[in-house]
């Protein structure tokens, strides 16, 4: 047969497939008016299951088996899809969430390591020079003050451009219930700080966080001499260097730590990357977002991981909404073999309905589903 006759067969096939598209979705919101008025749940993953299996057997051929199966899930997921926006216009869902007028007049704020930290700039860039704030060792004390409500506000860093997510503070973040109300990001301009008076010929060991002595591993692998220790905290390496007073020791931290520290600067601009930056969130006991919120964070587990397509599946809600997904990242679950935990970033706002829908869905066909906050994203 001719090639044009051919092509012209396959239109008015798929004009026929388009017509019965539309009756099928015809039904389905039906359907969904149904489990409206009886109370039932959307997603009825046994009836989805057994009807596709049916599907399968209906094919002639094995590769049209997997065909029908891919064409029927996706089906399915449009059609769940439309259901869900049904029941929102019905039954609109907050999640819990409140609207607000940011205000930090009074507010009391924790971060984590010391004063001169990264840390502290985010806190200080964040809420003013005059904000009350105070220090605590670990990522979870931070968590700690902020769900107990002795701190208003806590500042934790979750990303870096060269060494990537923080992955301590993403855990953290699904097991305490607070929320992402804000974020802020600090230029990491990392130095070599020693003693007044101090020579860099005279170094033989320097301290810093693990991920600062990482992100200078170039300048450090020509000191190869050096022997190199890990604290907890930039900030806390060069106050001890500081108080231990002696001129071998160094400290990689920033320069605002070096003025704080009373240190001298002996090396600048040693991170292997001088386009270094963290990203640090602001969380806060309370769901709240501010009416220009434009970035949403969430976490959930998948009900059927090993499943193919599962999280293909789940995304579908972001891509049918005509939301754009910023980020995505896996942590394993611990104590569950491979089993993994998601977290997913992406543009919007709670009040917008597409929004909710999106989020209604994923929490209907995942478990351990969490909002994880609404904010104004920095760039």
């Amino acid at each position: 047969m001719d090639l044009g006759v051919l092509r012209d067969k396959i239109d008015d096939i798929d004009k026929e497939m388009i017509r019965l598209f539309e009756e099928r979705m015809r039904v389905s919101e039906q359907v969904a008016r149904y489990k409206i008025e009886c109370g039932k749940e959307v997603y009825d993953p046994e009836r989805e299951r057994n009807k596709i299996e049916r599907a399968r057997n209906m094919a002639t051929t094995p590769f049209n088996a997997r065909g029908v199966e891919t064409l029927f899930n996706q089906l399915m997921a449009i059609s769940r899809v439309r259901q869900y926006e049904l029941v929102a216009e019905n039954r609109r869902e907050d999640f819990g969430f409140d609207e607000i007028t940011q205000n930090y007049a009074d507010a009391r704020v924790v971060f984590q390591g010391v004063e001169g930290a990264y840390g502290h700039q985010a806190t200080l860039g964040y809420f003013g020079d005059q904000v009350d704030c105070y220090h605590v060792a670990t990522f979870e004390d931070v968590m700690k003050e902020v769900q107990n409500r002795h701190a208003d506000y806590g500042v934790l860093p979750v990303e870096n451009t060269s060494t990537g997510i923080i992955t301590d503070v993403y855990d953290l973040m699904h097991l305490y219930d607070n929320y992402i109300v804000g974020e802020y990001v600090v230029k990491v301009e990392h130095a070599l700080l020693g003693l007044r008076g101090a020579d860099i010929r005279q170094i033989r060991t320097v301290y810093s966080h693990p991920q600062g002595l990482m992100q200078c591993s170039r300048f450090l692998d020509t000191k190869p001499e050096w022997e190199q220790v890990s604290l907890q905290n930039t900030a806390v390496s060069a106050r001890k260097v500081l108080l231990e007073q002696d001129v071998t020791q160094a400290a990689i931290a920033s320069p605002a730590a070096a003025a704080y520290y009373q240190l001298s600067v002996l090396e600048d601009h040693i991170s292997d990357n001088e386009n270094n930056s963290t990203r640090f969130i602001i969380i806060r006991n309370r769901k709240e977002y501010v009416k220009g919120a434009d970035g949403i964070s969430i976490s959930f587990e998948l009900t059927n991981a090993h499943e193919t397509g599962s999280l293909y599946h789940i995304l579908g809600f972001i891509i049918f909404n005509s939301l754009n997904m910023t980020k995505i990242e896996s942590r394993p679950i611990q104590g569950e073999k491979w089993r993994y935990r998601f977290f997913i970033d992406f543009d919007g706002n709670l009040g917008e309905a597409h929004v909710r829908d999106a989020l209604k869905g994923i929490e209907q066909e995942t478990i351990n589903f969490k909002i994880l906050g609404n904010y104004i994203q920095v760039e």
